[in-house]
């Protein structure tokens, strides 16, 4: 499907369509097992079987299965053998077995694109299992399985990069590095999805600096994939050729067909793109080899007819069962029904009639709590517009009035300078420039005239280029993303904020530098102000301070949050977080 001119949106669309395939959930392969592996373990299930022995049976059943699927790759044999230890932890009332087999099928189905619908049934009845008997280790394997699959959704889900991030902290707060590695990986492969090379590049390191040290084999060259396709996003063909080769010689170690057949396909487009069109035909001859294999081979079709096959003759047994169990129940559910008939509905009415009230009072006290909050939000507003209004009528009267007058002060002494003696009339000059130029500066402040007319960026810029000027710390200003337009008290706000911050870095941190970052993505925008001056113990500093108070209010004010760290010595780190959705809101009130 990549031809030698392919465009590089076209690229994105097949890493879309296959991006499932290549993350095979949880299937880790560690070495190659000898043939005589399997008659050993065939014959122990037998006797196991014969003894009655379930619970170890299914567990033979599913090692069996991994030595399948470790020799073979994905095949039908594998398949037969997880269903069989399925059916004897079902035997022996084994829950946790069962639901655990339930896991790993959905995450072998996770890699056929035709089985996708399979694999979600399976896992997402693992999960509800898991999240009530509060498994959380499988509970972030099921999560990590279902956002597998959801990242090949078009359009991809809107809150996906939310919930991999909450299931990367889960698997920090319960110790998983193994799914911590993998949610990385999946949120590398959900920014490449995203065009965002650079988030990418990030996650994918992440992920194989852990992957390396867990020795996973089948996430080492994952990483590998995903670094390689941030280098050909960057047109650096040779750098993704060496990246798909290190993955390639791992997948070919460990039997992934469907790895392979990406890679190919990948490294034939990179050959295209540096014009070495010989190796490029060579690897797109492999990638059809590795497709055929994968999608045209008879395991992989008897694997899909035998879960069809597998389904009905499940539906088939659950009516039956359902039929016997309506049969047993109808003449008792008959007597129930007719004894308890009246105390159930004397029950429901008190019930109803309690949780009426319950209802009641909590919108009467969730009114107070609006009418509180609103109160609270005019009246903050109300503070900030009169103190901005204030800035404004104070810039406006410096630079009509005492603006003007310095000026004419200046043109007068310039008409008559021939009057003056030297020694007076260079000083008088002197401090009437000085005097013009910290009006300006002054006003400016107040109001700034690139705020209004060039937006917060621009704004920023100018006031970290005019500090840099008028001080000998060093002031840096980066931003990442595009910030999208916002309206005049959203952006007037955000830049008293950062405007207060550095300020109280050059009067008080004694710093070298100085650096303010804006990160935007389309959920949050972040800023950071961090310097390496003095610092300070923000735990008794929080509480005390009108500028301190007033950042707070104003961040409170656009729906965000303001986390201060310092340490005496060791500088100082403030954190803003502002959700996007909230600015909106915001402007259009406004």
């Amino acid at each position: 499907m990549l031809m030698k001119c392919c465009s590089l949106r076209s690229c994105w669309q097949i890493i879309f369509l296959f991006v499932v395939i290549l993350t095979g959930g949880f299937q880790s392969v560690e070495a190659e097992p000898d043939t005589t592996s399997f008659g050993s373990l065939k014959r122990q299930i037998e006797l196991l079987v014969r003894d009655k022995q379930y619970s170890q049976a299914a567990k033979a059943y599913d090692s069996l299965g991994r030595l399948y699927y470790r020799q073979y790759g994905y095949n039908k044999y594998t398949m037969d053998s997880y269903l069989s230890s399925l059916k004897y932890y079902s035997l022996m009332g084994d829950s946790l077995g069962y639901f655990n087999q339930y896991l790993v099928i959905g995450d072998y189905y996770a890699q056929d694109y035709f089985m996708h619908a399979y694999a979600q049934q399976y896992l997402k009845k693992a999960q509800q299992y898991f999240e009530r008997t509060c498994n959380m280790p499988k509970v972030i394997e099921s999560r990590l399985g279902l956002d597998n699959i959801a990242q090949h959704v078009e359009p991809m889900p809107s809150g996906l990069k939310t919930h991999l991030r909450e299931t990367l902290q889960l698997s920090i707060e319960y110790k998983q590095p193994y799914s911590q590695a993998y949610a990385l990986s999946l949120l590398a492969n959900t920014y490449l999805l995203a065009k965002q090379p650079d988030s990418a590049y990030y996650f994918a390191s992440q992920s194989l600096m852990i992957s390396d040290q867990l020795k996973v084999k089948w996430l080492i060259a994952l990483n590998h994939f995903y670094l390689g396709l941030v280098e050909q996003f960057r047109h650096h063909s040779m750098a993704a050729i060496e990246a798909y080769q290190k993955s390639y010689n791992l997948s070919k170690a460990e039997n992934s067909l469907g790895m392979m057949r990406e890679l190919s396909r990948h490294t034939a487009d990179s050959y295209s793109r540096m014009g070495d069109y010989k190796k490029a035909y060579d690897w797109s001859l492999r990638t059809l080899d590795f497709t055929v294999q994968f999608y045209a081979s008879e395991q992989t079709k008897s694997i899909r007819l035998q879960e069809l096959d597998s389904q009905i003759k499940t539906l088939a047994v659950e009516k039956q069962l359902v039929e016997e169990q309506s049969r047993n129940q109808s003449v008792l559910n008959s007597a129930l029904f007719i004894g308890f008939l009246i105390s159930i509905i004397g029950v429901f009415t008190l019930a109803y009639l309690r949780r009426q009230q319950k209802l009641i009072d909590h919108q009467h006290t969730v009114i107070a709590q609006q009418q509180i909050r609103q109160l609270e939000l005019k009246s903050l507003r109300a503070m900030i517009e009169g103190q901005e209004g204030e800035r404004t009528r104070i810039a406006r009267d410096l630079h009509d009035g005492l603006g003007i007058q310095l000026s004419r002060i200046k043109l007068f002494i310039e008409a008559h300078q021939e009057e003056l003696p030297l020694s007076v009339k260079q000083p008088l000059n002197q401090f009437l420039d000085e005097a013009c130029t910290e009006t300006r500066l002054i006003s400016n402040n107040l109001r700034p005239y690139a705020l209004s007319t060039f937006g917060l960026v621009s704004a920023l810029e100018d006031l970290v280029q005019k500090l840099n000027l008028v001080n000998k710390t060093k002031l840096i200003l980066d931003h990442y993303g595009d910030i999208p337009p916002l309206g005049d008290e959203a952006a007037v706000m955000i830049y008293r904020v950062v405007q207060e911050l550095l300020n109280n870095a050059l009067k008080h941190a004694h710093a070298r530098v100085v650096t303010v970052q804006l990160m935007v993505n389309e959920e949050t925008t972040l800023i950071s102000v961090d310097d390496d001056g003095l610092g300070a113990d923000f735990d008794n500093l929080l509480s005390k301070g009108s500028g301190i108070a007033n950042i707070k209010s104003r961040i409170a004010y656009l729906g965000g949050h303001v986390m201060w760290q310092g340490e005496v010595g060791k500088g100082t780190s403030v954190m803003i977080s502002l959700p996007m959705q909230k600015l909106q809101k915001i402007e259009a009130l406004a």
